[in-house]
């Protein structure tokens, strides 16, 4: 009896211990399931999404632009002399024909008072020769001097006339010289440099190069001079609409229109040199100072833009990554302006795709993907 009881025991241990064993297994394989289960969705890219808006990112184009003289010119002397003294200095507004400066030219003095007494000595033998050839004439009525004689005292009146318009045309000559110890202002402007003083030797390049006295620049009215990136040159036609800002002048807008371009593409660049022509009555626009350029864009109605950052660039050329059913799919797309941060997409997307943020380079079409929306 007691051996029986002691079997039965025996075997109840056995099954207790065959359940914990099969419990054990059963445990074990659920684990390594859970855990490929797990390492099977681990290997699946979680990637941000963003779709496409509808429209552009912008309707203008910001450009730099810097801001030149409408007329500006150097103001060269053209007679030989001294400094004797100067009425403006830079920053003076000036009118046509003011003066600005005077010269003094003894020389030039010189030379035309010796010109004038030349052109007294060949008009004092002029009237001799004209007072002989006459009498010559009269006697030769009278046969009383052979035609040789006065022919040769009518060539020598010509010749003395011929005298006196040469030394009247060297007086003429000097005296304009010698007005240009004037200088005067040649249009309305503002004086930007004065590189003389009183003193200085100033030469008119005569005996080597000229030396330049002030530089005058007309600012009624300025230029703006931009380079327009060749896609968006079509947006700079004469006649469109401008407008200008400047950090120094925050909030305030300066109007314009476009003047002219080069017609013509520069094959370094890439860009189209526009001119820009503003009003500038205050005179608040400086020369040479920097100053943006908004350019309006024209937009196409069926345009998409995507950030910058949902692009992938291939051999094939540019295109983006979209999540289908869980799955990539890559899209070729054509891109019409370039805002910096964002693009504008003119083919190649519907509007509703899901495009992945920032895909990484090894990414595939057909991989399974997981999707997580990102802020816009």
């Amino acid at each position: 009896m007691k051996k029986a009881f002691g079997a039965l025991i025996g075997l109840a241990a056995l099954a207790a211990l065959g359940v914990s064993i099969a419990r054990g297994i059963q445990d074990r394989l659920r684990a390594e399931s859970k855990l490929e289960l797990d390492t099977r969705d681990a290997a699946i890219t979680t990637v941000s999404v963003v779709r496409p808006k509808a429209g552009a990112a912008a309707d203008e184009l910001l450009l730099p632009g810097t801001i030149e003289a409408f007329t500006d010119t150097p103001v060269y002397a053209r007679t030989d002399g001294y400094l004797k003294r100067w009425f403006v200095d830079i920053g003076a507004h000036v009118t046509t024909g003011q003066l600005l400066a005077e010269i003094e030219t003894p020389e030039t003095d010189q030379q035309l008072s010796q010109a004038r007494a030349q052109l007294a000595t060949t008009r004092a033998t002029h009237d001799l020769a004209v007072s002989t050839a006459a009498r010559w004439q009269a006697l030769l009525k009278t046969d009383s001097v052979s035609r040789q004689e006065t022919d040769e005292k009518t060539g020598d009146l010509a010749a003395k006339k011929a005298a006196v318009d040469a030394a009247d045309a060297n007086v003429k000559r000097l005296e304009k010289l010698q007005a240009f110890q004037k200088i005067f202002a040649p249009f309305n402007g503002v004086i930007t440099a004065r590189n003389t003083d009183i003193g200085a030797l100033i030469n008119a390049g005569s005996n080597g190069p000229g030396r330049e006295l002030y530089h005058l620049a007309a600012i009624g009215k300025v230029r703006v001079y931009v380079q327009v990136p060749q896609a968006n040159s079509r947006a700079a036609k004469p006649g469109a609409q401008v407008e200008l800002t400047l950090q120094e002048y925050p909030g305030r807008v300066f109007h314009a229109r476009v003047a002219r371009t080069t017609n013509a593409i520069d094959p370094a660049s890439r860009t189209l040199r526009v001119e820009v022509d503003v009003d500038n009555p205050d005179g608040a626009l400086l020369p040479g100072a920097y100053v943006e350029v908004h350019l309006k864009l024209p937009q196409a109605g069926n345009a998409l833009t995507i950030p910058f950052n949902a692009t992938l660039f291939r051999a094939e050329g540019m295109s983006v990554a979209a999540v289908r059913d869980g799955r990539v799919e890559l899209l070729p797309v054509t891109v019409g302006h370039d805002y910096g941060n964002s693009l504008e997409i003119v083919a190649g997307l519907r509007g509703d795709e899901q495009l992945i943020v920032n895909p990484p380079d090894s990414i595939g079409a057909g991989q399974r993907v997981r999707v997580s929306e990102a802020r816009q």
